[in-house]
């Protein structure tokens, strides 16, 4: 008989890290406060959620990597945004950002979930990091509870 896994977002037993870029402040704190307030509905208590400030964006991967290294976490959000600006800057940052999270998650096993905005303006990217649920930051804490409750489901089979 086949088995379908529907979603959970149970987090009473679960710490994550919250990763989160100073660059672009104004907005990154609208998005870790959508991501502390889904961990808290789910059940995430606030002892067990630690939050750690990088520099930028192009930063995010490698502390997430490192807290995912740890084992005390079964997940980690990483948030950030990045406004196009006249430059190429934009596309350098945004791609590495978002590919060096994909990857600490591979290497690592452990959900590391993008919330990184990446938008042409800063009023888009306020619009993005407004009150649930149009906070990214929000749903970039819902995809890492879903997915260390996922996990966590395959390895108990």
């Amino acid at each position: 008989m086949s088995q379908e896994r529907k979603p959970r977002f149970e987090g009473e037993s679960l710490s994550v890290a919250v990763v989160v870029a100073r660059f672009n402040d104004l907005v990154t704190s609208r998005l870790l406060e959508g991501a502390k307030q889904a961990l808290a509905k789910n059940g995430v208590r606030d002892a067990d959620v630690d939050i750690v400030w990088t520099p930028g964006a192009f930063e995010l991967p490698l502390a997430a990597k490192r807290l995912a290294e740890t084992g005390r976490y079964a997940a980690v959000v990483c948030l950030g945004a990045v406004i196009r600006g006249e430059t190429a800057h934009f596309d350098y940052v945004a791609g590495n950002a978002a590919y060096g999270i994909g990857n600490a998650s591979l290497q690592t096993n452990v959900p590391i979930t993008l919330g990184v905005l990446t938008t042409d303006n800063l009023d888009q990217a306020l619009a993005r990091a407004g009150d649930p649920p149009h906070n990214k930051g929000y749903d970039a804490a819902m995809a890492a509870l879903e997915m260390a409750n996922l996990l966590s489901d395959i390895e108990a089979d």
